[in-house]
């Protein structure tokens, strides 16, 4: 009897990524760079003081091989989960429209004393998202199989 193939059996896994430090971030913030989701895809449970993104992530690292290949650039669902958090702070954006598609550009730290500081998540179009923590406290995991991007292009910056 055959089976499917599983995402697991190719050569590439999904990712699952924490940042603990600044460096570690710069690499997590290149990953979700392009990154789209609906704002009804974000939660904030005050209680925990958990921050999460479900995230179309474009996958930036599968860019060479499907250069190489020539096959489709590919998107991945991932969350974004942020740790720590004691105060969220929009601007730019409408939290109340869950239909309002955003872009992530980037993922930054501002530090403040003892270790706190403010994760920035900022937005295409002028948005952004600040997010009052105690650490950097981040996990990033893919959370479906790879899918072809609907654009089929390689994002574009201006610049």
């Amino acid at each position: 009897m055959s089976e499917d193939a599983k995402f697991e059996d190719g050569g590439e896994r999904p990712l699952f990524l924490k940042a603990l430090d600044a460096e570690d971030l710069q690499v997590l913030s290149a990953l979700v760079q392009d990154a789209v989701l609906p704002m009804g895809e974000i939660r904030y449970d005050r209680s925990q003081r958990q921050f999460a993104l479900l995230l179309n992530r474009f996958r930036w690292e599968d860019v060479p091989q499907a250069e190489r290949r020539k096959r489709d650039f590919e998107r991945v669902q991932s969350v974004l989960a942020i740790g720590d958090v004691m105060k969220v702070a929009t601007s730019g954006i409408d939290p109340a429209d869950k239909d309002l598609v955003l872009s992530l550009l980037s993922v930054s730290f501002e530090p403040g004393e003892d270790g706190t500081g403010r994760v920035e998540l900022t937005l295409a179009g002028d948005g952004a998202i600040a997010l009052d923590v105690e650490a950097i406290d981040l996990t990033l995991k893919d959370v479906t199989r790879p899918y072809v991007a609907p654009s089929r292009h390689l994002p574009k910056h201006e610049g």
